[in-house]
Formats: C-alpha cells, structure tokens, sequence
C-alpha cells in the first residue's frame, strides 16, 4: 500500500493515505502531538469544535510545496506525500494557542478547588501547558444553574465549553437521543430536549468523554479527590458491555468506577451504568492490578506508582464532609 511521508516538528513518519494530521503527530509521540479538546478517536465526526489543536502546514506536499496560507486543524486535515508542518516548533502556532485557551476560559469558572474534574482535567493541563498566565477578560461570565439529566448525572452548563464530545457519545452509542445543544452563540447549552431525562444504559459514558466537570457522577460528587485514591484494574461478567473497567478506591471501599482510558484520556471500551453506577462492593470485581497512569498526573505525582503501597498521612485523607 502507498504510503505518505509526512514531518512534524523535525520528525519524518510515514503513514496511510487518509491519516490526519492529528493522527501522524500521535504516532510520533507525546512531543509532537497537539492538544485536542473535543476530538475523540472513537467518535465519529468529532473534532473540528475547539481548535486547539491548530498546526502551521509549511509545506503542503511534494506536488505542491506552497505552505498552507492559514492555521489547520490537525484533526480535520489529511497529511499529503512530502508535507511539512510545524507545532510546538512555531512561534505562530504557540501564541494561537495561547489565545485558543483564552477564548476557552472565558466562560469557564476557575472553581478548581471545588470541582470533581480536579485532578484529571484536560483544560487544566491545556491552560498550564499552553496558556497564558493572565486573563483580558473584564466582563461577566455567563452562568447556568445545575440540573439533572438523570439520576445519576449533574449538568454543570457553566463549566461545559461545547466540545460535543456527549453529544456525539449520545447520539452513537444508545438509542432515542434525547440531548444536544439548544441556542447559538453566547447563550448556547447542552440540554435534554423538554426537560427529558437521560435514562439509557450507556449514558454515563458521557462522563468519561467530557474534558472538563460539566458532567459529573452523582453518586462521586464532592466525596474525594481523585489523587487521594488509588485506580485499579478490574472487570466482571457482564451481559451489557466488555465489563473492563477502573475501580478507584480507598482502602477497601469503591467510591466510583470509569472506563479505561489510554495515554490520549480516551475510554478504550464503553461501559455500561450497571457497571459504573451499582458495582461498589469490592466482591463484585475481579481485581487485575493497580492502573498505570500514563498520563502527566496528580495521581502519579502523589506517591503512586504500579506495585506500590499507598499509606496516606492524616493530611492527606478525603474529606467526606462537603456537600
């Protein structure tokens, strides 16, 4: 099969005909792979929304080696024979990031300290590796009250930046949608449609995908810091999904259960809300191991590595008393 050479910040791959910008980065690794906000791999169309991930083509191929007269997004363009583009190694591209998180935080409270995203959120990695240390922005920030949309789930709107990501979970992993994204400009939100409520059995997978804490599990919230517990491999016989899934406790207890991600935060296997929401007994899983965590984290910082023993000091244990 004919293959396209493509170089990324110096590095030269090649790769299928039809591969993304985006995808040939991440195959070259963590160094020259842009940030992504709202494209997922597992979904289809997604990506496209948030343009972070915005590259300079400098070269646009063999054939036609005129760089592209804009900004891209690596998710959205195909890579031609002999293109030449350039990430963290453009200055241009550097400071259209910069205003990219800027735009993003315009809207989105700083309430860190409170937010069970804390932790393992995309946005904050995104604003401490690529955004700027101050804000422009002098006006009020639009606000949402929290809903439910199911009783296992919070809607946080203030936080949400319109990546689409559950949108796009909704609309192809369960049937009868029921949510999406209702106005336009400012005052655009994700909402059920006439006050709905999300009730199908792979819904909670829209946790999973949402980047920021617009969406959160009900039965975690506001119960611990995810850095104060430890992430463990396990599954379980399951007739709705693969039953692999991440158990994350606290001594002996579960306090929530997710999907595996890989080193990118994408969920490798959807699972369902019996298994996420009502499996909180340790008997109900079979344990494979501690969790590697791939990524950049607090959790990993936080005295945890596979095969090691945790041992919390007393300024360290969860505080169950928020509300």
């Amino acid at each position: 099969m004919e293959l396209f050479k493509v170089t990324i910040d110096n590095k030269t791959i090649e790769v299928p005909p039809g591969t993304t910008i985006l995808q040939a980065a991440r195959m070259i690794g963590k160094e020259v792979a842009p940030p992504a906000m709202c494209y997922y791999s597992k979904l289809k169309t997604s990506g496209g929304y948030c343009r972070t991930c915005l590259v300079k083509v400098s070269k646009g191929s063999e054939k036609d080696p005129r760089p592209m007269p804009k900004l891209v997004a690596s998710c959205r363009t195909t890579v031609m024979d002999g293109m030449e583009v350039q990430n963290y190694t453009s200055p241009e591209v550097v400071e259209a990031r910069k205003g990219v998180v800027e735009f993003l935080l315009i809207n989105h409270p700083l309430d860190c300290p409170i937010c069970d995203q804390a932790g393992e959120c995309h946005l904050q990695d995104l604003s401490y590796d690529n955004g700027r240390s101050y804000s422009r922005y002098e006006f009020d920030r639009r606000t949402f009250d929290k809903i439910d949309i199911g009783d296992k789930i919070k809607l946080h709107m203030t936080r949400c930046i319109l990546c689409y990501r559950c949108v796009k979970v909704a609309d192809q992993l369960t049937p009868g949608r029921v949510h999406g994204v209702i106005n336009r400009g400012d005052v655009a939100e994700i909402s059920t449609y006439i006050e709905n409520a999300i009730e199908n059995e792979f819904s909670g997978n829209m946790i999973d995908v949402c980047p920021v804490g617009a969406l959160t599990d009900k039965t975690f919230r506001f119960k611990s810091r995810v850095w104060f517990l430890k992430p463990y491999d396990a599954h379980r016989d399951c007739d709705k999904c693969s039953g692999k899934a991440v158990i994350w406790k606290y001594g002996n207890e579960i306090y929530r259960v997710t999907g595996r991600k890989d080193q990118w935060g994408e969920v490798d296997e959807w699972i369902c809300n019996t298994c996420r929401f009502d499996k909180k007994d340790v008997k109900d899983w079979v344990e494979e191991g501690p969790r590697k965590i791939d990524r950049h984290s607090v959790i990993s910082q936080n005295q945890y590595e596979s095969g090691t023993k945790f041992v919390a000091s007393p300024q360290t244990l969860p505080n169950k008393q928020l509300s």
